[in-house]
């Protein structure tokens, strides 16, 4: 190669180079030659931090995800390749599965009911250790204890012996004259149980919120306190409007944990859904009509399904957060 040519490559992988960095830093801070180098290193260094992510994203995650689609579109036992039949599984979910129909309203019960009364008293029990010193790491841990365990098997075995026949809670109640029965096995009580169970592991937004409190400035409630304003009037006024991004994000978090629910559902009913498909949440008939009954295609099927409607209600709760979520330095 002549040394024209080799002057006009050379030219033009350096002006290649000096256009990139020039995009990047701008013509009066373009890096010297050396600390090119070194940034092309830094960014493929970079990169190759990402691969492991990349992979486990599109390998253990997307991938599965869109066979899942396919599947849902597909009559599939496990043992047999998939047969695609189209729309069959949405149209037999809406249309002739009533046991999808009462799946879904159990769910969503348990999503409406739970969901507000959880962020409540996590809100409540936050709000009064934040003004609380003595002794605070104590309880503060105590109350976020029940968090580390309320999703495990163990403590969901545990619930159901308090709430069983003849167990504490029904002795208990027994004692003072309301004989109820045992919870477990009355279809208008197992659900409350769930619930409480759910609310008793408030421990984790309890401490986001204790975080959130924190960051609201005394002198906020010193000043309305100084108009006059009472407890109920500085809470409206000066601790939801300041807590709002926190409140968003637990109740975002909390609907979607909600609908998840599977594990306490599974226990308490020894995997049935009973009594009377009282427990039988979607995540319980989604695991039963893929891993009982062999019907991988329409498990698929509610999976998605399930996954849409989680998927609209946070778009709603994020178009809905301009009206009422406040954020700092927020000029709206």
């Amino acid at each position: 190669m002549s040394t024209t040519s080799t002057r006009v490559i050379t030219t033009g992988k350096t002006a290649s180079g000096r256009s990139l960095f020039r995009r990047r830093y701008g013509e009066s801070d373009l890096p010297r030659p050396g600390q090119r180098s070194r940034l092309r290193k830094e960014t493929l260094a970079g990169y190759g931090f990402l691969v492991p992510w990349l992979l486990g994203f599109f390998g253990l995650t997307l991938l599965p995800m869109a066979y899942s689609l396919y599947l849902s579109f597909t009559n599939y036992n496990i043992f047999s390749a998939p047969k695609w039949i189209g729309l069959d599984n949405y149209v037999r979910m809406f249309t002739s599965d009533p046991s999808f129909t009462q799946s879904a309203q159990i769910t969503l019960v348990y999503v409406v009911v739970g969901t507000p009364i959880t962020l409540a008293a996590a809100l409540g029990v936050a709000m009064l250790l934040n003004y609380r010193d003595r002794g605070a790491g104590f309880f503060r841990s105590s109350f976020y204890a029940p968090s580390l365990i309320g999703g495990s098997v163990s403590i969901a075995i545990v619930w159901r012996a308090m709430f069983g026949n003849d167990g504490p809670v029904d002795t208990i109640l027994s004692s003072i004259g309301i004989d109820l029965g045992g919870w477990i096995g009355n279809p208008a009580l197992v659900l409350p149980a769930l619930i409480l169970l759910a609310i008793w592991q408030f421990g984790a937004t309890m401490v986001i919120f204790l975080a959130g409190l924190k960051q609201i400035p005394k002198e906020l409630y010193e000043a309305a306190e100084m108009d006059g304003a009472g407890p109920y009037h500085r809470f409206r006024a000066v601790t939801i409007p300041l807590l709002s991004p926190v409140i968003f994000f637990n109740l975002l978090l909390g609907l979607i944990g909600a609908f998840q629910v599977f594990t306490s559902a599974y226990i308490i009913s020894n995997g049935s859904g009973g009594p009377a498909g009282s427990t039988n949440f979607i995540t319980l008939y989604l695991y039963k009509r893929g891993f009982s009954d062999g019907q991988m295609g329409y498990a698929s099927a509610i999976a998605w399904v399930l996954l849409i409607v989680v998927a609209i209600i946070a778009y709603i709760l994020f178009r809905t957060q301009r009206s009422w979520v406040h954020y700092s330095g927020d000029d709206r």
